[in-house]
């Protein structure tokens, strides 16, 4: 794994009293542990979001490298671990399998092909696996990956507990461009916010974090530790997580790959659409950016451009409550009699079986 040395805090936090303690091991990935020194009557939780790479259509070998990540960050007292989006599975930068308007070819079929039997089903053995891991190493684990579901892939994430239980997934409900001619959309039905003895968890991932109305949901349901995963390197998506952290009154971790052209497989077996003529092996496809954010909007770790890295904060529980005597969006400062949200939060779904109704209602009767 390539490293980094620690980053610069990027805002001025001095009236924060926080220090910035570097990793013990000279070579590690970076690790910008903030001490919050907050009130002993607010918990502190350690996270961490991981910036690395997918191992590209090798899916054992991606578990074997989260594993390894997620060994380091337990290593460092995390006791959440944040992945990229489609860490499981991958992000097909570059592609177009294939696609223009009215025409598929035969070659980006068969990419498809590789990309499917790349994703993972959930639940199913890899979702095992990551279970086992998050008890092996006592963390709550937030894995983006591809899930499977019959022939149609969404991009998911699966939450985990530190006793090694699978919590639930968010599939994203929009994905954006390109996107989606390869992932289905999400519904209402897998949008959770799970309350832990941590704080509450949920996620977005990527772009539909800039849709206002999912994140007023998450609001509702009490998000107070919101990931965003992501693929997304731009600058600009820093200003959004600072939006959403200050919107919101809540932490909000940040997690994009670092990836170079080596990290897919070659051409002509993999192709990036446009420009891989102007790639060598050692081009950057996507920068990181990974980031930490307080509800105040003071960056706490990161951004990171550099390279695979572990970017860690403690995360103080009390500026929360801070944060939200100054705006709770959904409690004191909304509106609810001039504008409101009503959220379809259950399964859509393409058949319905009669018989299944029925039975379920005679079940019902008889109980």
């Amino acid at each position: 794994m390539q490293t980094s040395p620690v980053a610069d805090i990027q805002n001025d936090i001095s009236n924060l009293n926080m220090s910035l303690v570097p990793s013990p091991q000279p070579n590690g990935p970076l690790f910008a542990e903030v001490d919050m020194s907050g009130d002993a009557s607010a918990p502190t939780v350690r996270a961490t979001v991981v910036q690395a790479s997918t191992v590209f259509y090798d899916t054992p070998a991606t578990l074997d490298k989260a594993e390894r990540l997620l060994a380091e960050a337990a290593g460092y007292g995390s006791q959440l671990v944040v992945f990229p989006e489609a860490f499981i599975g991958g992000y097909p930068r570059g592609s177009n399998f294939g696609v223009t308007i009215g025409n598929r070819t035969t070659k980006g079929k068969e990419e498809f092909r590789k990309y499917h039997a790349s994703a993972v089903d959930v639940p199913g053995p890899e979702i095992e696996r990551l279970a086992v891991m998050a008890g092996k190493y006592k963390v709550y684990l937030v894995m983006g990956v591809i899930e499977r579901d019959g022939y149609t892939l969404y991009c998911t994430v699966v939450f985990f507990d530190s006793q090694g239980r699978f919590l639930g997934k968010h599939r994203k409900i929009m994905p954006t461009a390109l996107e989606r001619i390869i992932w289905g959309f999400g519904d209402g039905s897998t949008i959770p916010v799970f309350d832990t003895p941590i704080g509450k968890i949920g996620a977005a991932i990527c772009w539909e974090n800039k849709m206002p109305l999912l994140r007023t949901a998450m609001y509702a349901k009490g998000i107070e530790i919101y990931c965003a995963p992501t693929a997304d390197s731009r600058d600009l998506w820093q200003a959004s997580m600072t939006h959403i952290a200050l919107e919101g009154g809540c932490f909000v971790l940040s997690a994009n790959q670092f990836c170079r052209r080596k990290d897919y497989p070659p051409p002509p077996e993999y192709m990036f659409s446009g420009t891989e003529v102007e790639l060598t092996p050692d081009s950057i496809v996507c920068g990181g950016g990974s980031v930490i954010i307080s509800p105040s909007g003071a960056i706490l770790a990161g951004p990171n451009y550099d390279g695979e890295a572990l970017i860690s904060a403690d995360l103080d529980m009390g500026e929360i409550a801070r944060a939200k005597f100054d705006f709770d969006v959904v409690g004191h400062y909304s509106r609810p009699e001039v504008l409101s949200l009503i959220v379809r939060d259950h399964p859509a779904k393409p058949v319905t079986f009669a018989s299944a109704s029925e039975k379920a209602e005679d079940t019902h009767k008889s109980s």
